[in-house]
Formats: C-alpha cells, sequence, structure tokens
C-alpha cells in the first residue's frame, strides 16, 4: 500500500482511527490533534473515532452511576474536544462486524484501539454461579440504561453482599441501597427506576479482604455513601486494625489519610446500640473478610442463601492473610466487584490472563512479541483496569508519542480519502449515528427531562430533571439519524 503524496501534509493528512470513544479514545484523538508537530504545521492529521454504540462517552455514559457528582465534567470536558469539528464520531459500528482490521488497514495509516474492559472479573470460589449472584459490570450495564442489556433485573432480595472495596463496589452498594425517588434527578431511565423503586432491600453488606487503609475506592466515593436519605452506615470494631504499612499509608498518603479520618469518625459517631438507629436501610461496611463460599439452602436449592468467609488480618507488610475463623451472613444475592477484565478483539493478539491487548508502551504485538506496524493500544485495553480517569491522559500521551515516532514507517492506507469509509460504511447497510446525531439524541433525552419537569412532578415525585436516558439500541439510532420521535 502507497502513495504518491507525502503523508502529513495539507493535502494528504495522516490518517488515524480511533475505535473506542470513551475518555482513553477522546483523550488520544485530542493528543495527536494537539501534538507539537500538528501545531508546528510540520504534520496534518485527520481522525475518525468508532464505537459500536450510538452515543459516545463509553465507560462515563455505560459504567458511572448516574448520581456520579463528577460526571458532567467530565462529559463537558469531552464534549468539547468532540464538538471542535476536527474529529468525526461514527458511532454504531462495531468493531469485528461492521468494520474488519483489514478494512481499518485499507482506509488508515494508523490504528488506536480504546476499547477499555466491560466484563466482571472472575471470582473462583464454589457457588459463584447459583441463582442471585451477579457480576457488579453487568448491573451497572442495566441501571446505566445500557443498549444491549435486558431492560429488567431480579430485584428481589432483602439481604445483599458485595464483594470488593474499590469505587465501582460502592456504587453497586449506594446503587442498591439508596431509595429510587432519590435518583429522579439523574438521568436514570424509567425501567430502572421502576426496577429500584420495586427492591425490598433492607440490609446491603459491602466486604474488603484487607483493612481500612487499604481500601481502593477514594473519598469522593466514600463521601457519596453519607449523602444517602433514610439509610444508615454501620460499621464493626473488629474490622478495624492497622499494620506497620497502614500506618506508613496513612501518614504518607493524604488520600488514604482522609478516608482513614472518614471511617473513624463515622465508626466514633455510631450508637453502641445499633436498635437506636432508624433508616429503613442499612449500608454495611465491612474488612478483613475473604470470601471462601457462596451456598444455597435446602429450601432453595440452588439459589443464593448465605455467603461465608474467613476472617482475615494485617501481615505487617498491608497485605492479609486467614485467621483460621469463618463466619457466614444469610443473603439472598451477592455481587462481585472486584474489577473488569477487557474482551478479546478480533484478529488482535490477546493476553486472555491479563485481559489486555500485549503492547509496548502502546505498541501493539503480535504473537512473537515484535510490534506490529501502525497498530495501537490505549486505555484499560493497553494497562488492565486500574487508575482513574486522570491515568488515562498520561497513558494516551504515551501512545500517541509512539505513533508519531513511527509515523515515517507507517503501512499506508491504499484508500485514505475521508469520504471513502463513509461509502464503505453505506454500502454494508451499516447504521452509523454521527457526533450531530449525538447532538439530536442529547437534546431528545434533555427534552424528555424537561417534560417530566414541566408535568410538575415525576413518577409521583416533584422533582427537576436535567434529563431521561434513552435505553433501547434501536431508538437511539432512529433519533440520532433524524427519525421524528415522539417526546
Amino acid at each position: 500500500m502507497s502513495t504518491n503524496t507525502p503523508v502529513g501534509t495539507a493535502a494528504r493528512p495522516l490518517r488515524v482511527a480511533v475505535v473506542g470513544s470513551g475518555p482513553a479514545g477522546v483523550y488520544a484523538a485530542d493528543i495527536l490533534t494537539k501534538s507539537e508537530a500538528v501545531k508546528s504545521g510540520e504534520l496534518t492529521v485527520s481522525i475518525d473515532l468508532f464505537d459500536r454504540y450510538p452515543a459516545p462517552y463509553g465507560l462515563i455514559r455505560y459504567g458511572v452511576a448516574p448520581d456520579h457528582p463528577r460526571i458532567k465534567g467530565i462529559v463537558n470536558a469531552l464534549h468539547k474536544v468532540l464538538d471542535r469539528g476536527d474529529i468525526r464520531f461514527f458511532g454504531n459500528v462495531d468493531y469485528g462486524t461492521d468494520l474488519s482490521i483489514d478494512d481499518l488497514r485499507n482506509h488508515y495509516d494508523a490504528v488506536i484501539f480504546a476499547t477499555g474492559a466491560i466484563k466482571d472479573a472472575d471470582l473462583n470460589i464454589p457457588g459463584i454461579e447459583l441463582e442471585g449472584s451477579y457480576g457488579g459490570a453487568d448491573f451497572v450495564s442495566w441501571y446505566d440504561g445500557h443498549p444491549d442489556v435486558s431492560r429488567e433485573w431480579p430485584l428481589e432480595a432483602k439481604e445483599i453482599a458485595v464483594i470488593g472495596n474499590g469505587n465501582v463496589a460502592l456504587d453497586v452498594a449506594r446503587m442498591l441501597s439508596k431509595h429510587a425517588d432519590d435518583l429522579l434527578v439523574s438521568e436514570i431511565p424509567d425501567n430502572v427506576y421502576a426496577g429500584l423503586k420495586s427492591s425490598p432491600v433492607t440490609d446491603v453488606h459491602v466486604f474488603g479482604r484487607r483493612g481500612p487503609a487499604q481500601v481502593k475506592f477514594t473519598p469522593l466515593e466514600l463521601r457519596e455513601l453519607s449523602h444517602s436519605k433514610d439509610v444508615d452506615i454501620i460499621l464493626y470494631a473488629e474490622d478495624f486494625e492497622f499494620d506497620a504499612e497502614s500506618d506508613r499509608q496513612i501518614q504518607s498518603n493524604n488520600q488514604t489519610k482522609t478516608m482513614v479520618g472518614t471511617l473513624t469518625n463515622w465508626i466514633a459517631e455510631q450508637p453502641e446500640d445499633l436498635s437506636e438507629l432508624t433508616a429503613s436501610r442499612r449500608l454495611h461496611l465491612h474488612f478483613l473478610h475473604s470470601p471462601v463460599e457462596v451456598y444455597d439452602s435446602a429450601e432453595a436449592p440452588g439459589r443464593v442463601a448465605g455467603i461465608k468467609f474467613e476472617r482475615t488480618e494485617l501481615d505487617g507488610t498491608g497485605n492479609a492473610r486467614g485467621t483460621g475463623e469463618f463466619v457466614d451472613y444469610p443473603v439472598q444475592a451477592v455481587y462481585r466487584a472486584i474489577g473488569y477484565f477487557g474482551s478479546a478483539l478480533p484478529e488482535i493478539e490477546f493476553d486472555h490472563s491479563k485481559g489486555v491487548v500485549p503492547n509496548d508502551g502502546g505498541r501493539v504485538l503480535d504473537a512473537a512479541g515484535t510490534p506490529v506496524p501502525g497498530i495501537y493500544a490505549t486505555g484499560w485495553i493497553k494497562r488492565g483496569p486500574v487508575g482513574l480517569i486522570g491515568h488515562t491522559k498520561g497513558d494516551a500521551l504515551e501512545t500517541v508519542t509512539y505513533l508519531l515516532e513511527d509515523r515515517e514507517n507507517l503501512p499506508l492506507a491504499a484508500t485514505p480519502a475521508p469520504e471513502a469509509i463513509v461509502e464503505l460504511l453505506a454500502a454494508r447497510g451499516v447504521e452509523y449515528t454521527s457526533w450531530e446525531g449525538w447532538l439530536a439524541l442529547d437534546e431528545h433525552e434533555r427534552a424528555l427531562g424537561e417534560k417530566a419537569t414541566a408535568a410538575g412532578e415525576s413518577h409521583g415525585v416533584a422533582v427537576q430533571r436535567e434529563r431521561i436516558k434513552v435505553v433501547p439500541r434501536e431508538d437511539m439510532v432512529e433519533i440520532s439519524r433524524g427519525a421524528a420521535v415522539e417526546v
């Protein structure tokens, strides 16, 4: 594949495809457009951003609890990048189905995969497959109105266990324990509101394997728990253990110090007699518990009836070891929220043990460990599901830096004209959505919120609703592609 026109000039820009429009993909595209080579006029770029969903923003739209206070700020930042007009958005285009790696190579000089991680990490303990045992990521997809999951979720348990001590675990626990009416100010879809409204839950238990100083959630997520109305937070003195490494972490890390301080204040203010707590729902935070088995009962075989833990103790290094003491908790549902895991990409090498695309600083590697010319990765599919959104920018910068270093040796696209990919998608009958289509869908969702607000109440509750999220994929595509849909 070659061209007589120098790549990166005004006549023939460097053509780059980014697969995935979450923060990782948008940041990579933005950093590329703002690189020194582009700003100096040495290089011109033409970037197309693809996503399998009709709407952009990836995990921000479909992986963060709708009541999270930082969503709006992150979405606004991503919106500003895509709204500039120098990056094209193609939604509802699935890599591996609608487009192959050969298609992308044919139309682009370089491809950056930013597909993230959406599956739950496995928890290999007996009984995890019982009915009533769920993945936290699957629950997040449901309450965030993911277009490819069932509209229904079984919310029948009064007592629930959430395994994990990260931000997702706290999001899951908060959404399970929070009263549905208090979520109406968010963009929660109507079917999700109806499901949560009917939930009989009284107690949600969150379990972590190590101590309070080793939790993986952030102060913001912890504080959000205390904002839930008619929900008491309960802690247990026997779970508050600190070793030498814990003390070091508390003294050297302000975030750890803040969280430990918050937790110890909460338990100090907690009444000795828990019967004095009057909320209709309780959220229990447990530490030093390692899950051993999910079990059923003779009365309900095949269904979750409880979960067994081994009590742990800190070993002086901040890690935990078993004590040989076991405790049981009767629950009717278990949610594992111990992390996300990446999904393999068609025709791209994949590390199934780590859930990532093998890479060297973002340069994708083949089975022999050799960089594949013109193929790159960034975000969670590159490094695994660790770190906060802020880390994604540095990660994208590393990948883009290597791409720019390689640009003189990239395999050049045979069909680089920007309109060629549009013609290919149209010829294949792909109902792709555009940035203008997203603006139409965004306006539609806001109009749904305004209608509910103007009516004076939503589901019998007077509330200001900024938007109501559209869930079915076909509706999202219709609205995005210009069909008139009644509000």
